[in-house]
């Protein structure tokens, strides 16, 4: 099963249907019209216009197959005008369409219709080569992923020794995207460094680090704990340079002994334990794409 089959999770806000469109859902129903009401508009008889896609998928079945919900949350959502495809409200519970090719959202947001495309959250171990192979014999993001027939690609890296969230996935343009610095997403980490931690640090770090290839700027800084020689901080910042974290921290007096990424754009590591992978949820998805303007 995919990442969607198993995520099942649906749009928080309940859905309200008029008693018109709800005693017309029920009549088609006891007709047994379950898999055949082309016809039917659910809000007080409005249609749409889109063309069905010759051989297409009904659309209430791919929203299903996506994760968003029951059968019957679906056509909930579509009677209610929630979702659309390629930009156009579709109400038509019976409208084929073309997952492969069609962009479709619910509420707004992007869903992942096709059923081939793989998201995943990986906890990243420290000593693991951000790789698919390695010619030298070390451990690699591959022997953690046990047997998938899928080709799937890394989102940006982490250093050797970094440790924490990577998405991996076989969805190119996402990953690109993502991985691009004009898209800006923002990636937040928590770094153990020697203490104690100067008050003017976080404004130093927000201001600029003049660094051989260029200022970096970190976007939010916090400590997150202190107790003598040692402190835990956490920071934000949107670009990828090569060890940007590292050589930040040790430019301002505060070399990283261990570092861990704990957000990559509004994806959390959580409670994922190292090594381990998790399917992304709709919503998440849904996040990813609207981060990067898809």
């Amino acid at each position: 099963m995919n990442a969607r089959g198993r995520s099942g999770s649906g749009p928080d806000t309940p859905i309200e249907l008029s008693p018109e469109a709800r005693a017309r859902l029920r009549a088609l129903r006891s007709m047994g019209l379950d898999d055949d009401r082309d016809d039917f508009a659910a809000d007080a008889g409005e249609r749409d216009d889109l063309a069905d896609v010759p051989g297409g998928v009904r659309l209430q079945k791919v929203l299903a197959g996506a994760g968003v919900g029951s059968r019957r949350h679906c056509e909930e959502l579509i009677g209610a005008g929630r979702v659309e495809v390629d930009g156009q409200v579709v109400r038509r519970f019976g409208a084929r369409v073309d997952p492969e090719h069609q962009i479709i959202r619910v509420d707004g947001k992007r869903i992942p219709a096709r059923q081939d495309i793989v998201y995943l959250a990986f906890n990243k171990p420290r000593g693991v080569l951000t790789a698919m192979s390695d010619d030298r014999g070390r451990k690699t993001i591959v022997d953690f992923l046990g047997d998938r027939a899928e080709r799937l690609f890394h989102v940006g890296r982490l250093d050797y020794d970094t440790e924490g969230l990577m998405l991996l996935t076989n969805d190119g343009e996402l990953a690109h995207r993502l991985a691009h610095p004009s898209y800006e997403v923002a990636k937040t980490y928590w770094a153990e460094v020697p203490g104690p931690v100067p008050r003017d640090l976080g404004r130093r770090l927000q201001a600029g680090v003049e660094l051989e290839d260029g200022v970096a700027v970190a976007d939010k800084f916090r400590v997150l704990e202190q107790s003598g020689n040692r402190a835990m901080v956490e920071i934000t910042l949107h670009e990828g340079r090569k060890h940007i974290v590292r050589r930040m921290l040790a430019e301002v007096g505060h070399p990283v002994s261990r570092l861990l990424r704990t957000t990559v754009g509004p994806i959390k590591l959580g409670t994922l334990r190292p090594g381990a992978t998790r399917d992304l949820t709709t919503k998440e998805i849904g996040e990813l794409y609207a981060a990067v303007g898809l």
